[in-house]
């Protein structure tokens, strides 16, 4: 029998070697039909279409850092590159192969990525009592209702917790609430709400040493996700009330503010900070973004992390614990919320012609990816705009972001989703090792 055992089992090793196979088999199906059925004439047109696509991000970058009729006819240039190459493709006849070659490229892909997933090592979990005095506080507003359209307040409460809905009308300070609640004999704090709330409250709870519960009652609930928590039905969060273990995860702190998901600095924090960004958000980021992105108008910034410096960024995320490989954006998801660091991305980008090289990845490229337990943002002015868990603030410089190692008890269900998989980048050489292994490794 071929594949070896390995930790995640024989059966796993031996999914993952057909896996492996399957997308260099794809890989070289989209290599023979693009080399026979159009011979050279279609290696032409391939190379035709690379050249339309960096033309195309050329054109985007132009677009973003440009206004009036210098964007739409960047706009322009983008969309004529690409629909020219398609036009090209079809009156030669070889549209069909172009799309067949981009299917198998996809399943290529698909299969290569299959094969390098380990799936996420679950956190350590700890069985403690149930508590016996929660405390919870709830937005009606956040996620569009969510709180009243799955009854949460009444399900709490029948579970024995102490519930405050927050007032629409009045701001209220949930800290000072979720601090009050422990003073009278809480043991378990827990917000239903967006996430800078759910921050608000995890700093007071790892501030006494009580346990945290997440429901994910807000929009798009990225600290819930990767707790593993149900996001489709947040009234399951509350079985953690009665059926459910403690996580220990790390916090990360931007002065003395606490932020479970992430800090970004630059664009994005610039843009949110304006007026005219609530009530038109595209229209505002438009408006914008030239001046953001060509350093014209904004403060300068500079980012120390792990020995590492980058001088003038247009843009900075530090997370709470690294987003999975591949995740350039920090839109997607962390493996693990215990890894003790912070995630740094830092994008730089200042012409077409850096655009175009962020297409082959890297961090020669203009994008800065790293792990670090402290990160320093300076800039050329007294105070610099942050976004923080969504949260616009101001704060002076520099601004120092740390991580604080298991700082937080996390109650959550015994039975939940659990963490999606994260997609791993390709790397052909270990797929090679999966798919062909030596010998001596064959049973």
């Amino acid at each position: 029998m071929t594949g070896s055992p390995d930790a995640f089992g024989q059966g796993d090793g031996t999914r993952r070697q057909w896996a492996a196979r399957l997308a260099f088999a794809a890989a070289g199906g989209a290599a023979v039909v693009l080399l026979i059925v159009g011979g050279l004439k279609s290696l032409a047109l391939m190379i035709a279409g690379l050249a339309a696509l960096a033309v195309a991000v050329a054109g985007l970058w132009w677009a973003l850092t440009h206004r009036g009729t210098r964007r739409l006819l960047a706009i322009g240039l983008a969309a004529g590159a690409v629909a020219a190459v398609l036009v090209g493709y079809a009156l030669v006849d070889l549209l069909w192969a172009v799309l067949l070659v981009l299917a198998l490229w996809a399943v290529a892909v698909a299969a290569g990525r299959s094969a390098l997933s380990h799936g996420t090592s679950k956190p350590v979990e700890h069985r403690t009592p149930a508590p016996a005095r929660p405390f919870l506080i709830m937005n009606p507003r956040s996620g569009g209702g969510k709180v009243e359209r799955f009854g949460l307040a009444a399900r709490a409460r029948a579970l024995g917790a102490e519930v405050v809905l927050l007032d629409p009308e009045h701001h209220q300070d949930v800290a000072e609430l979720a601090r009050a609640a422990v003073t009278r004999g809480a043991d378990l704090l827990g917000v239903a709400g967006g996430d800078g709330t759910q921050a608000l409250v995890a700093g007071v709870a790892a501030e006494h040493g009580v346990p945290f519960l997440v429901i994910s009652a807000g929009t798009r609930n990225h600290f819930a996700m990767d707790l593993g928590l149900d996001r489709t039905d947040p009234g399951t969060c509350l079985d953690a009330l009665t059926d459910g273990v403690e996580l220990r995860i790390d916090l990360g702190t931007i002065g003395d503010r606490v932020f479970v998901n992430n800090a970004s600095f630059g664009t994005y924090a610039a843009v949110v900070q304006s007026p005219a960004y609530r009530d038109d958000k595209v229209r505002t980021i438009l408006e914008m973004l030239p001046d953001l992105l060509t350093h014209q108008r904004g403060p300068r910034l500079a980012l120390r992390a792990a020995g590492t410096e980058v001088d003038a960024p247009q843009a900075v995320l530090v997370s709470n614990n690294p987003y999975a490989p591949g995740d350039a954006g920090g839109l997607g998801r962390r493996p693990r919320l215990d890894t003790g660091a912070l995630g740094v991305l830092g994008v730089k980008v200042d012409n077409a012609a850096q655009a175009v090289g962020l297409l082959r990845g890297g961090s020669a490229t203009g994008l800065t990816a790293l792990a670090a337990r402290e990160v320093v943002i300076d800039a050329d002015a007294p105070e610099i705009p942050v976004g923080v868990d969504g949260e616009a603030l101001v704060l002076p410089t520099p601004v120092v972001c740390r991580i604080r190692p298991a700082a937080l008890r996390v109650r959550v269900p015994r039975h939940r989703p659990g963490v999606p998989s994260a997609r791993p980048p390709l790397d052909w050489r270990r797929l090679r090792e999966i798919a062909f292994p030596p010998r001596d490794t064959v049973a």
